[in-house]
């Protein structure tokens, strides 16, 4: 019946990066005809240069430049030839040095993303199963994802939740054969550790865990020649461990390298590896460049490398512990990052260290969680201690200002990140200077009757005697998921004029409810034995009972910023006190300063179903309005209609029965249980007794005529104060659908209804938008704005979807 417009993943990560662009932080060029690691030309300026992943600065070695240089002309530009057939002359020292390092066969790839693609679909068998990281590299994720064709299983844990591993690793236990977990060794945006020791603990109890690691930002700077952390974790590499590698980033040259002590899967991998035997090999000047690094990492002169690292990190740790800045994970790796919460400030904060003369990135979704923005900072050994000094001084200056210019405080910041504010927190501390009042209740009785519909009275379900009904049918109900809480915004000037209103629920939600059908469909499996899996509490403007415009805001207001500014600081108090776990901003249509707004807050625009309504004059009638309609779609009336409505008893039913009551009931749980594209919980099984005695509501019901008491459809429907005809919800009997065409008629039904009422809008709500337009409705794109601690259930949907 409801086709849903799922959301694009790339248009949103288009979006944010587009913005990130305007504001001249993201996709610059870098300028100038030399480059020395140590400064990068940005804008016609020399910046101190903090966002390499070149830790050790080998990459500047006058003796890789030299053996790239010799390579290129022994050898040309490229070695056009796939490596299944013959290698360069070069590779093969090259393979004899990096095997020597690790004391393991290793194969060289043409680089990461490649040799994850190449790898994992020829390691993992059809009988195993996989389980992610969810922070764990998206190359990593992207090959995975590959295995789904052969039907391996694919799951995903919340960050270094083991915990939770173990539960996943039980799950498939008795199903699978081997079960892969992927990690990667160092995170690349807070620069966080894999808990190594703890996983191979776990591999002892559970044989059948295998590991992938992705170390390819722990290496060379740490570890026995350099070969990174998760090995100087480990100490040795046993069959059920795979360990990637770079040759490029701190290794200084380019490619990836793949460990692997299982002689078997070795020769399996090597022999034949999607990529690895079709794509082209690496350069001869890289390869000759990782050569010569390889020669550096096999001698003491590493180790002098990592001490002269060591000593910068240290430094800067040092340094940054006597400021009260929000450093997300202290440890010993080269990154860092400054949680800056919402992408505004972040934007605000990396223009102002580039103004003063220091180049930084910024850490932004997909990597991190939108409301999560920050400034990754890496130090390398290119990095002198004054010019560190410097940027902990411009840092700890102008953090504070960006709060200030984004109208934010340092306390914000550190609650998203679930960080305890440090105690010398006063000098970040900034709060909003505003002439408005907030006003905040918990029920819609506290709220003026005329001034609430005078405002939010017109739109839906939620004038104020629908939310009276929806407090009273939303509480006192034996099921978690059927309670709502309340919360009633107006936002007032000096003049007690409202510059802003809206209501807000906190409630059960499904995290699939917007996901494909397919990944619905999988997660209804797990909730037959475990009903509240992958559910959260979500604080919304609006309801999941409610459709429209829950936002009102007056845009001519000179303080509508001001208001926006208190509306975001409320949901985030709100968030915190009644322990939400995601905030969404409900049904807007295209507004490009809301959008940019939103999402420079720290939400992420997602499209919802289309939402369709109908104007009604004030003199219209049937004949009238179906004259309006094309010549297609009156056919469309006459034939699959009009033509139909002779065969059936239809009521508009306000005093209805128990057995109609029960009948209606169950023809609702219906339509639900079949509409898994928009998939939420069901309805309080009272809310359709409170329906029967509310005069607000009333029944269209059909039934055939030949049995006048087997009711097959009903429509719901709310009739607003502002004269607007809203057909709430929508119950039929799915083995009379296309005899009857109930859906439609339905439909046409409610459009008659509300002619004969004289109402003037009627809102049909979302989804159906071709059965709606066909009957002249207008359809319109509607959008959520979502804003999430962590990108766990997102990434686990595209998991699951494309299962």
């Amino acid at each position: 019946m409801a086709k849903i417009k799922h959301n694009n993943f790339l248009d949103t990560v288009n979006e944010v990066f587009t913005d990130a662009k305007q504001e001249g932080v993201l996709h610059l060029y870098a300028e100038g005809e030399t480059f020395n690691g140590r400064t990068i030309g940005v804008k016609t300026r020399s910046l101190f240069h903090f966002g390499t992943t070149g830790y050790l600065g080998l990459e500047q070695d006058i003796r890789l430049k030299e053996a790239a240089i010799d390579a290129i002309r022994k050898y040309g530009t490229q070695f056009p030839l796939s490596k299944s057939y013959i290698s360069n002359p070069l590779y093969r020292r090259l393979e004899e040095k990096v095997t020597e390092m690790y004391g393991h066969p290793i194969i060289i790839t043409k680089n990461s993303t490649l040799g994850h693609i190449g790898v994992i679909p020829s390691a993992v068998k059809d009988q195993d199963a996989i389980i992610l990281d969810h922070q764990v590299h998206w190359s990593v994720q992207s090959a995975a994802k590959i295995l789904k064709n052969r039907s391996v299983p694919i799951d995903m844990i919340r960050h270094n939740d083991l915990n939770m591993l173990e539960d996943k690793i039980k799950r498939y236990s008795d199903q699978r054969k081997k079960i892969w977990y992927m990690a990667d060794g160092i995170y690349s945006m807070y620069g966080d550790f894999a808990p190594i020791s703890d996983l191979i603990a776990l591999s002892h109890k559970y044989p059948q865990l295998n590991f992938y690691f992705d170390d390819v930002h722990g290496m060379s700077w740490i570890g026995k020649n350099g070969t990174g952390y998760v090995l100087s974790e480990l100490g040795e590499l046993s069959e059920n461990i795979l360990l990637f590698g770079t040759l490029s980033k701190t290794f200084g040259a380019s490619g990836a390298v793949l460990v692997c002590s299982n002689k078997k899967m070795y020769h399996e991998i090597k022999t034949f590896g999607g990529p690895l035997t079709f794509s082209a090999q690496l350069e001869p000047a890289s390869i000759a460049a990782a050569t010569a690094s390889a020669d550096i990492h096999l001698s003491p002169e590493i180790y002098i490398l990592q001490q002269e690292l060591r000593e910068r990190v240290a430094y800067f740790n040092e340094l940054l512990q006597q400021t009260d800045l929000p450093l997300i994970d202290k440890n010993i790796s080269p990154v860092f990052y400054i949680g800056t919460g919402m992408p505004k400030t972040g934007y605000n904060f990396v223009n102002r260290l580039m103004n003063e003369g220091f180049y930084v990135n910024l850490g932004i979704f997909p990597a991190v969680p939108v409301k999560n923005t920050g400034v990754r900072i890496t130090i390398s050994r290119h990095n002198q201690q004054e010019e560190i000094k410097g940027l902990v001084a411009a840092m700890e200056y102008h953090f504070p200002k960006a709060l200030e210019d984004t109208h934010t405080n340092s306390e914000r910041v550190f609650h998203a990140f679930k960080l305890e504010p440090k105690e010398k927190e006063e000098p970040l501390k900034t709060s909003l200077k505003t002439e408005l009042k907030v006003r905040l209740e918990d029920s819609i009785e506290k709220i003026d009757k005329q001034l609430w519909n005078s405002l939010l009275g017109k739109h839906g379900v939620f004038d104020w005697e629908g939310l009276k009904f929806l407090e009273e049918s939303f509480s006192d109900n034996s099921q978690i998921e059927h309670n709502w809480e309340y919360r009633y915004l107006i936002i007032y000037d000096q003049e007690q004029k409202p510059v802003l209103a809206t209501f807000m629920t906190v409630g059960l939600w499904k995290d699939d409810m917007l996901a494909a059908v397919g990944a619905s469909q999988t997660i209804e499996e797990e909730r037959k034995n475990n009903p509240y899996y992958l559910t959260s509490k979500v604080l919304s403007l609006g309801s999941l009972f409610t459709e429209g415009e829950h936002l009102y805001m007056d845009y001519a207001h000179p303080h509508r910023q001001e208001a926006l500014n208190l509306l975001m600081q409320s949901l985030e108090k709100l968030e915190h006190s009644l322990e939400a776990k995601m905030i969404v901003l409900r049904d807007f249509s295209e507004n490009q300063t809301l959008h940019d707004y939103f999402q420079g807050q720290g939400f992420v625009r997602i499209q919802m179903p289309d939402s369709c309504n109908i104007e009604l004059p004030n003199d219209e009638t049937l004949e009238s309005y179906t004259a309006q309609l094309s010549a297609r779609n009156r056919k469309h009336l006459r034939k699959e209609i009009l033509k139909i409505e002779d065969l059936l008893e239809i009521q508009i039913v306000q005093d209805a029965n128990v057995l109609q009551l029960e009948q209606i009931s169950e023809l609702y749980s219906n339509v639900h249980q079949n509409n898994l594209g928009l998939n939420t919980f069901s309805f309080p099984h009272k809310l359709f007794g409170k329906m029967w005695v509310h005069p607000n509501w009333e029944f269209i019901t059909i039934a055939p005529k030949d049995e006048p008491n087997k009711m097959i459809g009903a429509m719901l429907c709310y009739k607003n104060i502002h004269n607007t005809y809203v057909p709430a919800f929508v119950g039929m009997n799915y083995e009379y659908l296309e005899q009857y065409h109930i859906y439609r008629q339905l439909l046409f039904q409610t459009i008659k209804r509300a002619i004969e009422l004289k109402c003037c809008h009627i809102a049909l709500g979302l989804t159906a938008g071709f059965e709606k337009r066909k009957l002249g409705a207008t359809v319109y794109n509607t959008y959520a704005y979502i804003q999430t601690a962590d990108n766990y259930t997102l990434e686990l949907m595209g998991i699951l979807e494309s299962n």
